[in-house]
C-alpha cells in the first residue's frame, strides 16, 4: 500500500470541514436558483472552479501534475447527469452535501448515502453494470486515446484558453461584484469565532474549497491516483472492502472517511451536531435519491464533486458536458417537487 493514499486523511478532513462551515451544496446552489432566485451558493461554487482552474494549471505547467480529464462519454454524461440531477434533488443533497450532512447527524442524508453506494456498487459490478456500460459504449477520444478536452479540441494550447478564461472571469467579477460593508456587530467577532461558530461567507468558502481541491491533486497524485476531490469511488471502496474481505482502499477511501469526521467535528464545535430523522416516507424518499446519484455516478464516472469541481477547471468536455445534465436534472427535479402547480 502507497504510504501516500493517509494524505488522504488530511485532505478530506478540511473538505469535510470546510463543506459544514460553508454549506457547501451543488443541490441547494442550482435548485435555489429557480426556487428562489438565490445565487450565493452558486457563486461559491464558481470562485471554487475559479480557484482550481488557476491552480491545477500552474501544478501542471511546472511539472507538478498532470492533468487528468475523464473521458468524453457523450450518452453516459447526457444521461448519467440528467440522472443524478434527479436524483440529488430527491435526496435532499449533491454528494458532497449528503456527505457533511450526514456527519452533522442528519439520518436522510444517511439513508441517500446508504442508497448512492447500494446502487454504485450494482452499477459498478452488478445487475445495473450492463446498463451502465450500453450508455459509456460512447467514448470518442482525439487520436491516440487522448480524452477530449475544450483546449484539444479548439486546438488550443490548454494554458491560454486556462488563463484567458480565468482572466475573463476575473475581470467579470471585478465588475459585478460588490463589496458588501460588514455589520457592526461583526467587527468586533474574533477571527476564531468566525472560523469556527459563524457560517462562511461564499467567498471564503469557495476560496477555501478551491485550495483544498488544488492541494488534493497534489496528494493524490502522490499516491498514484492523478486526480483531484472525488467522492463515488471512495464509498465504493470502503464498501467493496468490507463486503468482499480484500483491501481496495484508495486515497480517495481516506477521503471520504475523513470527509465525514471533519464535518462532524466542525458541528460538533459549533452546536450544530444533533441526530435528526424525518418522517419514514422521506427516508425512502432521500434512500431513493440517494439510489439514482449512485447509478447516474458511476454510470458517467463521477459525481458532482468529480465533474463539476474537480473536472470542469481541468476544461474536461465529459465534466462540461455531464455538469450541464446534472444541473438540467435538478432543475426539471426542482420543477416537478416545488414548483408546479398541482390540480
Amino acid at each position: 500500500m502507497n504510504p501516500f493514499i493517509f494524505t488522504g486523511l488530511a485532505v478530506g478532513f478540511a473538505f469535510g470541514f470546510a463543506l459544514q462551515r460553508g454549506r457547501f451544496c451543488m443541490n441547494s446552489a442550482f435548485r435555489d436558483i429557480i426556487l428562489m432566485k438565490d445565487y450565493t451558493l452558486l457563486k461559491a461554487v464558481g470562485v471554487a472552479i475559479l480557484v482550481e482552474m488557476i491552480g491545477f494549471e500552474l501544478l501542471s505547467l511546472t511539472g507538478v501534475i498532470n492533468l487528468n480529464p475523464k473521458p468524453f462519454m457523450w450518452g453516459a454524461n447526457m444521461f448519467g447527469g440528467f440522472i443524478f440531477g434527479i436524483g440529488m434533488v430527491l435526496a435532499g443533497g449533491c454528494a458532497s452535501g449528503i456527505t457533511y450532512r450526514f456527519g452533522e447527524g442528519m439520518v436522510g442524508a444517511m439513508s441517500a448515502v446508504g442508497g448512492f453506494i447500494f446502487a454504485g456498487l450494482m452499477t459498478s459490478m452488478g445487475i445495473l453494470k450492463p446498463v451502465a456500460g450500453f450508455f459509456q459504449n460512447t467514448r470518442i477520444t482525439q487520436p491516440g486515446g487522448v480524452n477530449l478536452t475544450l483546449a484539444n479540441v479548439l486546438h488550443v494550447p490548454h494554458y491560454v484558453l486556462t488563463f484567458s478564461i480565468a482572466g475573463v472571469a476575473l475581470i467579470l467579477w471585478a465588475i459585478f461584484t460588490k463589496k458588501v460593508q460588514a455589520a457592526g456587530k461583526d467587527r468586533d467577532v474574533s477571527l476564531g469565532t468566525k472560523i469556527f461558530k459563524k457560517g462562511w461567507g461564499w467567498t471564503a468558502t469557495g476560496i477555501v474549497i478551491g485550495l483544498i481541491g488544488i492541494l488534493a491533486f497534489y496528494a493524490s497524485s502522490s499516491a498514484g491516483r492523478n486526480y483531484p476531490l472525488g467522492i463515488t469511488g471512495g464509498y465504493l471502496s470502503i464498501m467493496k472492502s468490507l463486503l468482499l474481505g480484500k483491501n481496495f482502499l484508495t486515497w480517495e477511501s481516506m477521503e471520504i472517511i475523513s470527509t465525514i469526521i471533519g464535518a462532524f467535528i466542525a458541528a460538533l464545535i459549533a452546536g450544530e451536531f444533533k441526530l435528526r430523522a424525518p418522517a419514514p416516507r422521506v427516508l425512502i424518499q432521500t434512500f431513493f435519491g440517494g439510489c439514482l446519484m449512485g447509478f447516474g455516478a458511476v454510470c458517467q464516472m463521477g459525481c458532482n464533486i468529480g465533474h463539476i469541481l474537480s473536472g470542469v477547471p481541468q476544461l474536461a468536455l465529459s465534466s462540461i458536458l455531464g455538469g450541464t445534465f446534472i444541473i438540467l436534472g435538478c432543475w426539471l427535479a426542482a420543477y416537478l417537487l416545488f414548483i408546479r402547480v398541482k390540480p
